[in-house]
Parts: C-alpha cells; structure tokens; sequence
C-alpha cells in the first residue's frame, strides 16, 4: 500500500515506522517544507492526515479532490466536516474521520455509550468529564474529550490539562448525592494511535462513502 502522511509531528512519524515495519510504503509527506500540491496523487492509495487545525482542511480538500481516500485523525477544524463530506461524495471517493484511532478508546467510547443509556433514566446523576495530554497538544479541549461529550449532553463540563509526557488520559463520571460512578482510560504511548489509523488506512482502501472508526472495527 502506498501512503501520503499529510503531516509529519510525532504522529506522522511514528506511522512512518509502523506502516514501513508492516510492509508498506511512504511515498509523499506533507508537511511546512513539502505541499500537499506537489504530491503526484497517481501513485497513492490512502492519505493520512495528522497535520495541524489550521493546513487539515487544504491538506484534505486537496487530496479527496484528486479522487484518494483520506483518513484523518486531526482536531480543531471540524466547523469545515460538511464540506469535506460533500466532496467525499461528489468525487466518488472515501473519508474517515476519527477524534482517537486507537482501539481501547473506541471501545470506551462504546461503554460510555451504553453507560450514558442506562443512566438516562437516572437522571439525579450528573456528568463531568476530565481530560490530560502532554503539553505539545495544540487543542483543548481534546479531540477525544469533545467525542465523549456529543455522547453524553453539550452543557458536560470538560477540564483539560497539560502535562508533559502523557500521551492521553480521560476519565468520565457520572455523580450523584450518593455515589460517583467514573470510568477512564489511559494511554500509555502513541503506538495505540498509530497502528489503529494503519488499520483504518489499510480497511478504507477501495470503499466509497463517509465513514467512522466504528465501521472499521464493526462496533
């Protein structure tokens, strides 16, 4: 499989290395030295995007326009997602956009999911969400945070701090006078990321469509 890494921080790299140990190739990279306008789109199979808020949106237009799916992982654009979506369509290819890539998030996204359900018909339990990554992160709240939150209720209260060296921590709780039912999940390094955006890439090769990490991994 031939990738084009839209973007090329600590993410970029560390699915250079994964993507490269599992058989496949890097042939363009994009990035403040190299455009997303010099890649030749007719040697690539999938993009991957983990660039920054501010080159997503050109570093996708472009690439879904030349007709090659994209999976991004990128945060702090999103107000743009319909206009992503409608170009997915209209040139007949595929997009998939993930707040976290990693497996053991999207599983917790499902158990607060389910959590979230059975408790809505307890409603003396209040929410809260709290969240902490390392200090290069450009968005607060989180990405994953922000996911969380669309599950449960807009007004959810998010605490995000930074802290050196932690790759990604959340925690969700459900409180009440009486007790506080909390769930959490933490990383502990980036290769989780990583390798479920190498699963995403290698599973949306071929397929038309919008989709979500859920569709990748059937939940």
């Amino acid at each position: 499989m031939n990738i084009a890494l839209l973007g090329y921080g600590k993410m970029g790299q560390l699915i250079e290395e994964i993507a490269t140990q599992s058989g496949h190739s890097i042939i363009y990279i994009a990035n403040s030295k190299h455009s997303v306008d010099d890649i030749d789109f007719s040697k690539v199979d999938v993009a991957i995007d983990f660039s920054t808020p501010t080159t997503a949106f050109k570093n996708i237009f472009t690439t879904l326009t030349q007709g090659i799916p994209v999976v991004s992982g990128t945060t702090g654009w999103l107000d743009k997602m319909e206009d992503i979506n409608k170009l997915t369509t209209k040139n007949n290819t595929a997009f998939l956009y993930a707040s976290n890539f990693s497996v053991g998030v999207n599983l917790f996204f499902e158990l607060n999911k389910k959590l979230k359900s059975i408790l809505d018909s307890h409603p003396q339990y209040k929410t809260h969400i709290r969240e902490i990554h390392h200090t290069e992160k450009l968005d607060a709240p989180s990405g994953t945070a922000l996911s969380l939150q669309s599950q449960i209720d807009k007004n959810t209260p998010i605490d995000s701090e930074r802290i050196e060296g932690v790759p990604g921590t959340h925690f969700v709780e459900y409180t009440s006078d009486i007790d506080t039912i909390s769930i959490s999940h933490e990383a502990h390094n980036r290769n989780g990321f990583a390798k479920g955006a190498l699963i995403a890439a290698e599973w949306i090769v071929n397929k038309k469509g919008i989709f979500k990490m859920s569709d990748v991994l059937k939940l």
